[in-house]
């Protein structure tokens, strides 16, 4: 099931074009994440996003099969626009999907089915970043407050005022970003997952919280432009893919 899991505020972002974030996986010298995990998300994803993107928006055929793993994780993808990195769409899921496909979906699903927002036009193209961001070390929290703000990503599961059961869920740049502290997050989450009644601390104690940390890996436009000018000195990527 898609979900979403952004903030709409602005964020505060370092400038550059290309960004890597592993959220409390901090790499080791030998490549390998601090705590043991082998990191899994790659540039060529992001690639990977703009050529699905560019091909719906020029009603293209699909395309060609990545080259990166096919090995299947929970996934979002994140599109933003202009240099202030406007929130332009973020759909993804918590079921483990094969990263071709899940890739292929959500950087569509993100980009044109985010009911926050209109579909991404042509025009926006130039301006646009994506980030893939790959979920892992998934944990159980004791409490609501049972995260660390910059290091987890939380999904919580919630009855409504109504006795209906609601899930929502920030990644873990959301709080950081929107300068949130723990009680704050928890709030706009509820509000984000639908719950309308007064949030109370019955209503914050009675939350399941799930903690999750994530590989994040955002590329623009403009960077793909360098490095087609640069015929690929930057990085390696095949010409085919590069539709634009």
């Amino acid at each position: 099931m898609a979900a979403g899991c952004c903030g709409t505020k602005k964020p505060k972002l370092n400038g550059g074009s290309q960004a890597c974030c592993y959220n409390g996986l901090t790499p080791t010298a030998n490549g390998s994440l601090r705590n043991g995990i082998t990191p899994v998300a790659s540039v060529e994803m992001c690639f990977y996003c703009f050529d699905v993107l560019y091909s719906h928006l020029h009603s293209m055929d699909p395309p060609a099969p990545p080259v990166f793993t096919n090995e299947p994780y929970p996934l979002f993808v994140t599109w933003k626009v202009g240099k202030d990195k406007r929130l332009r769409g973020c759909m993804g899921t918590f079921s483990h999907i094969n990263l071709h496909a899940g890739l292929r979906e959500y950087a569509a699903t993100s980009a044109f089915k985010d009911s926050r927002f209109q579909p991404i036009g042509r025009d926006e193209l130039p301006r646009l970043a994506v980030s893939v961001s790959i979920l892992r070390h998934f944990e159980e929290g004791r409490d609501y407050r049972d995260w660390d703000i910059g290091i987890h990503g939380i999904r919580i599961e919630f009855v409504n005022e109504r006795g209906a059961k609601r899930t929502a869920t920030y990644l873990p740049e959301v709080a950081p970003e929107q300068g949130w502290d723990h009680e704050q997050t928890i709030d706009s989450l509820l509000r984000k997952g639908g719950y309308k009644g007064h949030v109370t601390g019955e209503v914050r104690r009675s939350i399941k919280l799930t903690r999750y940390q994530s590989e994040k890996i955002s590329v623009s436009y403009q960077m793909i432009q360098e490095i087609k000018a640069n015929q690929g000195k930057a990085l390696t990527r095949p010409k085919k893919l590069l539709h634009y």
